[in-house]
């Protein structure tokens, strides 16, 4: 396998992209950004500057990944998901005057390990998602998302916990116990 970046995908100067990754249709990758191994980004994605991503990670169509943004390894993003990284937007300053890059200030957000997102999803800057957690589709994430937690809604809510594998469990407790127990059965 070897790197792949569509003829109608435009990658800035300056980015590194890891082996093996495929970058399709209508992608537009900004400089200083960095992509690991593996990865998959579908048509439409945007990945701003100095965006940083890990490997192995799915990033479906039409995503806009904004600066100030880390994803780590494994990370599931679905389709038309939306992350955001200005707290306070404006177009113009209270004198009516055009901002700059000088005028607002980035906020970082983080998802970890293994999480997935899904579907038309919206994450306000700022927030964390934890290794594992599962974001419902269509979800507003408004504060930070604890590991193997799943959420829903409008603002997203905890309704449950998911292990590594992705299925639904009913406690933290279960998540250990199904993660220890799949990953037994599957190692052997």
């Amino acid at each position: 396998m070897a790197t792949f970046i569509h003829p109608s995908a435009d990658v800035d100067d300056d980015v590194i992209i890891g082996e093996d990754t495929k970058i399709w249709h209508l992608s537009y990758i900004r400089k200083h950004a960095s992509l690991g191994d593996e990865c998959i980004l579908g048509r439409g994605v945007f990945v701003d500057e100095g965006v940083q991503i890990g490997s192995r990670v799915k990033i479906q169509n039409y995503v806009s990944v904004y600066a100030g943004v880390t994803i780590e390894d494994g990370v599931f993003v679905g389709p038309h998901v939306c992350f955001t990284n200005d707290y306070m937007p404006r177009a113009v300053n209270p004198d009516m005057t055009l901002k700059s890059a000088d005028d607002w200030v980035i906020t970082p957000t983080l998802v970890k390990a293994g999480a997935a997102i899904g579907a038309n999803s919206t994450i306000v800057c700022g927030k964390t998602i934890g290794q594992w957690a599962l974001v419902g589709s269509g979800s507003v994430v408004t504060r930070d998302v604890p590991d193997h937690a799943l959420v829903v809604g409008n603002p997203a809510h905890q309704i449950g916990w998911v292990c590594s594998c992705g299925k639904r469990v009913n406690s933290r407790e279960e998540v250990d116990e199904c993660m220890v127990n799949n990953h037994a059965q599957t190692s052997e």
